[in-house]
């Protein structure tokens, strides 16, 4: 049996729930749960209320989802080039 594809949605984030998960509203006025995607926790991609999200979904349980993508918004971070230096675990 050949794997289903994902259905890919973009929406806003609306809440920040217990054990890193999110509430998600989509463009679609539907609001699910979603939980950030492996690459985005390794390199600590922080995601805050309002934030622009893309969601991937599997077409048998379209009430929760994975975050694999935050939009940039302008105006944010610090001034281009400095990044923190020396950090170890």
């Amino acid at each position: 049996m050949a794997k289903e594809e994902l259905l890919t949605m973009e929406g806003y984030i609306e809440e920040i729930l217990p054990d890193g998960r999110f509430a998600v509203l989509l463009d679609n006025e539907h609001k699910i749960i979603a939980y950030t995607a492996g690459k985005m926790r390794k390199f600590r991609i922080r995601s805050v209320v309002g934030d622009r999200v893309h969601v991937e979904m599997t077409p048998y349980d379209l009430t929760k989802g994975r975050i694999v993508f935050r939009e940039r918004t302008p105006g944010q971070g610090g001034p281009p080039g400095q990044r923190r230096g020396n950090f170890r675990r």
